[in-house]
């Protein structure tokens, strides 16, 4: 029977030419994704300048980059199911509309405050992007490259990163923070143009088709974001109250309680926000758990070498951001190599080789000094980069390929939720070493107070050493279970 070739917006009933489509979908997808990643680099390197202008320390600074990891952890895996029930286009573009007001409001923020709460507004909106992202593009590529799909993903993810940081240093060297927020509505604006007219509902959301109207788990939504709140408030200790003070105690209590009652409750629902029941497939469980300990360590790199290099060493935002670009850099070279690999030879190689290497460069971030040639710290950091790029496109490939297709939905939500809620706790775990260890040697300082002042530099390195050093102990966790799990080849769940 020969399949016949239609427009995807004409006929969306009859049978497409998804090798022609692919790449256009794909791209309107991959520009989304591009600019909500080149985003998050950009807050980094422009931290030190918000902390100026509102006159905040490292402490209150930090929730700029928390408060958006939170919200968009907190609201990933609601927003992955609503997709299911009302389309992942559908939700795709609010999100886009959602993500630019956010960028333009926290431009004109006039306070500390109302920024924090522009960034959770533009985190929405990238939440909801994130969690139909996965599943939109392997709904447009054949199941036999299923690695390659992820690879193209996670290279246009790794250049927003690479390029984020390198724009905004340049920007920064001759405009106000504020300009870099506006200047994302242009590609956004793309984005959704692109999208409107590309995208086809019925091809990126097939789990739909002859479905009924499916219930949305309103209360598994609210309590998975309530215990993501409070872990990762708790992780971050903004009151700065002692470890075993009634507030840490009772948050602590609160969190074991939250959860027991969304596993009770997911396991009891007809139409449960997530099937809890998936993870009893142990390649799954160890899949996901290697990938929350990858980012859980790497993100320390994206959240620390800014303050590393623009407020301890005094090296210019535009030269900071070039820096900080090799990491991203290697990491879009790695995956594109190790998704197409990984669907020929497998995935396990791959990942076991990355995080070695990620052990290796976290052992050597700890040797950092204030002294260390640049030339070392650029190396390391390219390394880095390699190492992350090659792990991540065959965990996410042996996550999904774990599962039956029907579940690549809320599966792909997932993955992206591990990756946030990693990148949240080791922002989070990060700030709270670095910050505590400066505090109790009396150093509760701005950013740009650091430079130049010998014993606060002391102690933000001290601070270092020990944040990466948990960096290395995740790593190695994350390496011995990725030596432990066997996915199966992709011709054998083909």
């Amino acid at each position: 029977m020969t399949e016949q070739k239609n427009s995807p917006t004409t006929q969306p009933d009859q049978p497409v030419d998804l090798d022609a489509y692919k790449w256009k979908a794909f791209a309107a997808i991959g520009i989304a994704f591009f600019t909500m990643v080149a985003s998050m680099g950009m807050v980094f390197i422009a931290l030190t300048q918000i902390a100026d202008t509102f006159n905040v320390t490292l402490r209150n600074a930090s929730w700029v980059v928390i408060a958006q990891g939170l919200t968009i952890s907190a609201f990933m895996m609601p927003m992955g199911r609503m997709a299911d029930i009302i389309g992942r286009k559908k939700v795709h573009l609010i999100g886009l509309v959602l993500f630019a007001s956010g960028s333009v409001f926290t431009s004109l923020a006039p306070t500390f405050g109302l920024l924090i709460a522009a960034r959770v507004f533009t985190a929405i909106g990238n939440a909801m992007g994130q969690s139909v992202g996965t599943a939109m593009v392997l709904s447009v590529f054949p199941a036999h490259e299923r690695g390659k799909a992820i690879g193209a993903q996670t290279t246009s993810v790794a250049i927003g990163g690479a390029i984020g940081p390198v724009i905004a240093g340049l920007v920064l060297q001759f405009l106000p923070w504020q300009s870099l927020f506006l200047m994302l509505t242009i590609p956004i604006g793309i984005a959704s143009v692109a999208g409107y007219f590309i995208l086809d509902e019925k091809i990126v959301s097939l789990q739909r088709r002859g479905g009924g109207k499916q219930a949305f788990d309103w209360v598994g939504a609210i309590v998975s974001g309530l215990v993501i709140t409070v872990v990762v408030i708790l992780i971050n200790n903004p009151f700065g109250v002692a470890i075993v003070s009634p507030l840490i105690l009772g948050g602590l209590t609160s969190s074991a309680v939250l959860f027991a009652l969304f596993v009770w409750w997911e396991l009891k629902s007809d139409a449960p926000m997530l099937d809890l029941r998936m993870f009893k497939n142990l390649v799954f469980t160890m899949a996901v758990a290697t990938r929350f300990l990858g980012f859980l360590g790497t993100t320390a790199v994206r959240f620390l070498m800014p303050i590393y290099l623009i407020s301890l060493r005094d090296i210019q935002e535009a030269a900071a951001g070039a820096i900080i670009f090799v990491t991203s850099l290697g990491m879009a070279t790695a995956a594109s190599t190790s998704g197409r690999m990984g669907d020929r030879i497998g995935e396990r190689p791959f990942t076991i080789v990355g995080f070695a290497m990620l052990v290796a460069t976290a052992v050597a971030f700890m040797f950092f000094s204030a002294e260390t040639p640049l030339w070392i710290v650029i190396f390391v950091l390219l390394i880095n980069g390699l190492a992350m790029g090659l792990w991540g496109v065959p965990n996410n490939s042996t996550i999904l390929g774990s599962v039956p297709k029907e579940s690549f939905g809320v599966v792909g939500a997932l993955t992206n939720l591990t990756r946030n809620v990693g990148n949240v706790a080791g922002q989070a775990i990060a700030s709270a070493v670095v910050v505590g260890i400066m505090v109790a040697d009396g150093f509760d300082i701005p950013l740009n107070k650091i430079t130049g002042n010998e014993p606060a530099s002391e102690s933000f390195m001290n601070g270092w050493k020990f944040a990466y050093l948990l960096v290395t102990i995740f790593s190695l966790i994350g390496l011995v279970l990725a030596i432990l799990t066997k996915p199966k080849r992709p011709d054998q769940t083909e």
